[in-house]
């Protein structure tokens, strides 16, 4: 009986081409978008589960609360953290630390004359192979960590550096400063899906021994592996006393409170809301959202195909009231509609797989994703790519099937079509839904496209544009840096040059300071880093008030601070002589304020200002040049030709600032364009549902539009008539539309302290666009209905 409704599907098929390629095209596209999508999803749901025990290890976190201001969550702990829980907690089976090297930027190795920089390279402990999973293409993972300057590298940088060799081990890389480290083991390059990447790892017992027993600093990753069957919850709460036994001495006098928590592995990429996180966070909510956009997708695509089979009603009549009266039931005719929008599905399945084979790169590159063809191929993703094609040919096929199905054989056979085949409100309830969804994420791309413009062109109180940074790393270069700056400023296309321990868009020392305030001195932590006399200009920062540094008279005494400070400690128009010391120094040496500098945007948009103080320090290894060039290019390469001039063993290596900068915004500009496209083809989905409504319309008033015709109406009166209803459909879909995305954008600006807000615009403006795409598809069937020769509508009448 199958294989019978299988050929008279196809039978079916054939004989009405046009239909089939609609229905086949409307649900592939719907099918691989969507699958798109969820494999994106999958990716992110996947974070860290490639490790064996990833059901058993946990980051600590730490939570900072310092007087009046807001908890800070950090994402890392004290150096002694991991031998305290080792020793104190019998729940914990290991522990272990990652630390960033060379302050988590990019470091120089030299292999003979070779020089490459590499960046993600953390000190970590020997134990870290019994917590995170790796696959050792060389060496031993007990004892690859264990001696002083020993060096893991994985398989792509071990190829970078000595080239596709069968032995690496016994080999050995040198930084700028003369460490030699040697190669005790390859692995497998870390999975994409990890919240912590590395390139490179070096045994923490090359660390120097005074961060042993300092509880005061920050600055290390320390993860548990509990024992089985340990509560999480149970030992999360006995942490609490960590602070009294450890920190309370370092950190009570100060007024400073905090405390420790875990966080599993598999929940930090989409579910931490913590700071100095290694790597690009996720989003629950995006999941939520795609998730959302992948299933409304699949929905339009199967209101499309219920459209355009009810559509074809006119057509498949006789044939249904003939099979009811050669004895078929209805379950029968269920059955063979169910069959055919199966066969329908899995057609649009095979040629979802060829777009999806398609567009995969294309995907991947807006997406930030490794996805690749085969991964496809495993059985759990065939498995979810069967059960969309499933979903869609029984979802879409189902109201078509018990529709026609119920036709009545008596009516049809007469000719009375318009009778069975009425239920028109509910297809225009279908294209509402389908309006609506549309509306709303257009809504949401105009909202999150420019919010992102904002971001990129808010001004931040600096210029971020044509400005180069380099970095300088090594022994005693404080000389050859002057002698860089020198050279530097005697170049015409160069405006400006300072140097700095960091710039924009980087992160800064958070230091406890004791801060005058009107209460007397308070101890507060304050971000901060040193600048020369000339970084203010260079980045075209604004002084409000007093004065810059002028040289080094100003070394160990002066600061300027940011307004933001002036507000937080309440000194008004008296800024400028108050004094700062470092929190526990009693030595009565004092910090004084020689300058306001206007509030600009240290960090990203994400975050609101925060007191920032700036030290004097007359060179520093971070460079900035201001280039005046319209060509770029032969200016780079001058700037090169001098650098290697200074610095011949260190590889020429720069970024730009305004590049730096708007990396920042690089998660959401990414999700932002996922989001832009699938609105994009939700429309172009639902003007294929369009096609099938009016389709219908037409066929149904194709009788009285001819009459009309007859008796001297123009295709200028007829077109209205068709029109006028989906004006009112499309005017629906707005009051539906419109609060469910304001709710949802209003939130998610909610995220950003500095963001455009919401006004009409976007409302308006997608509304427009739906209503004219709208017409212009309706247009075309209603003109083409209102031209037709009104003699072969009328014939049989």
């Amino acid at each position: 009986m199958l294989k019978n409704l299988v050929l008279v599907a196809l039978r079916n098929l054939k004989r009405d081409k046009w239909y089939s390629l609609l229905n086949i095209l409307g649900l592939a596209i719907g099918i691989s978008f969507s699958l798109l999508l969820i494999f994106y999803i999958i990716d992110e749901l996947s974070y860290d589960r490639y490790n064996e025990k990833a059901d058993r290890i946990y980051r600590v976190n730490a939570y900072v609360k310092e007087a009046d201001k807001d908890t800070m969550r950090w994402a890392i702990t004290p150096f002694p953290m991991a031998e305290a829980l080792s020793k104190d907690y019998p729940e914990v089976e290991e522990a272990v630390r990652f630390f960033g090297a060379g302050g988590g930027g990019d470091i120089m190795y030299k292999n003979g004359d070779q020089r490459l920089y590499e960046n993600k390279v953390f000190f970590a402990d020997s134990n870290v192979f019994k917590v995170f999973t790796h696959k050792f293409m060389e060496g031993s993972p007990q004892t690859a960590l264990v001696a002083p300057n020993s060096m893991v590298l994985t398989q792509s940088v071990a190829e970078k550096f000595f080239g596709k060799n069968k032995s690496y081990v016994g080999k050995t890389l040198e930084n700028v400063n003369g460490d030699v480290y040697k190669i005790t083991a390859v692995i497998k390059d870390v999975p994409k899906n990890s919240h912590l990447l590395f390139n490179i790892l070096i045994s923490r017992s090359s660390l120097p021994a005074d961060f042993a027993n300092n509880w005061g600093g920050f600055g290390f990753y320390t993860y548990v592996l509990l024992k089985p069957n340990t509560s999480a919850a149970a030992f999360e709460k006995k942490l609490l006393p960590v602070y009294d036994k450890y920190l309370a001495s370092i950190f009570a006098q100060f007024n400073i409170k905090m405390r420790f928590g875990i966080i599993p592995v598999t929940a930090i990429h989409l579910h931490a809301d913590t700071d100095n996180e290694p790597e690009e966070l996720g989003s629950m909510s995006y999941i939520y959202i795609f998730a959302a956009v992948a299933f409304f997708m699949l929905l339009i695509a199967c209101i499309n195909y219920m459209n355009l089979t009810t559509a074809r009603s006119a057509r498949r009549a006789k044939e249904i009231g003939i099979r009811k009266v050669a004895g078929s039931t209805q379950k029968q005719l269920v059955a063979q509609f169910l069959v055919e929008s199966v066969v329908t599905a899995c057609f649009a399945l095979l040629l979802s797989i060829g777009i999806i084979a398609l567009l995969l790169p294309a995907f991947n590159t807006i997406s930030g994703k490794f996805i690749s063809f085969t991964a496809l191929l495993q059985p759990k993703t065939l498995l979810i790519i069967l059960g969309v094609a499933a979903f869609t040919g029984l979802a879409g096929g189902s109201y078509p099937a018990f529709y026609l199905s119920k036709f009545n054989p008596v009516n049809i056979l007469k000719g009375s079509l318009s009778k069975a085949s009425g239920n028109v409100t509910l297809r225009r309830v279908l294209v509402v839904v389908q309006f609506s969804i549309a509306m709303i994420m257009l809504i949401c791309t105009w909202v999150v496209y420019g919010q992102l413009k904002y971001l990129r062109n808010k001004d931040l109180g600096f210029n971020k544009e044509q400005v180069m940074n380099l970095r300088i790393n090594g022994p005693n270069m404080h000389s050859k840096i002057t002698a860089f700056t020198n050279e530097m400023r005697n170049m015409p296309q160069v405006s400006g040059v300072s140097t700095a321990q960091a710039v924009p868009g980087q992160n800064i020392n958070l230091q406890l300071f004791s801060v005058q305030s009107k209460n007397g001195f308070v101890e507060q932590g304050v971000n901060n880093y040193a600048i020369d006399e000339n970084y203010i200009n260079t980045l075209g920062m604004k002084m409000a008030k007093g004065r810059n540094f002028t040289g080094l008279s100003d070394t160990l005494r002066s600061i300027i601070v940011n307004e933001k400070m002036v507000q937080q400690f309440g000194w008004g128009d008296n800024a400028i002589g108050k004094r700062v010391k470092f929190a526990g120094d009693t030595s009565g040496n004092y910090l004084e304020v020689i300058g306001v500098v206007k509030d600009f945007n240290q960090q990203s948009l994400y975050n609101p200002i925060a007191p920032l103080m700036l030290f004097y320090q007359p060179v520093s290894n971070s460079v900035q040049l201001k280039l005046n060039a319209q060509n770029i290019t032969p200016v780079v390469k001058l700037i090169e030709s001098a650098w290697k001039k200074t610095f011949p063993d260190i590889v020429f290596q720069y970024t730009f600032l305004d590049q730096d900068f708007d990396s920042q915004y690089a998660a959401d500009q990414k999700r932002g364009k996922i989001f832009t496209a699938f609105s994009i083809l939700t429309i172009a989905i639902t003007c294929l549902g369009l096609l099938g409504l009016i389709a219908f319309t037409t066929q149904q008033r194709q009788k009285e539009l001819s009459i009309r015709k007859i008796m001297g109406a123009g295709v200028g009166q007829i077109v209205p008539l068709v029109t006028r209803n989906f004006i009112a459909l499309v005017g629906i879909s707005c009051l539906i539309a419109f609060p469910i995305a304001y709710l949802f954008m209003d939130k998610w600006l909610k995220i950003f302290p500095y963001n455009t807000g919401l006004s009409a615009t976007p409302f308006l403006l997608s509304a427009l666009t739906v209503l004219i795409i709208t017409m212009l598809t309706v247009s075309f069937h209603a003109v083409k209905a209102a031209t037709a020769n009104p003699v072969k509508a009328l014939r049989s009448e």
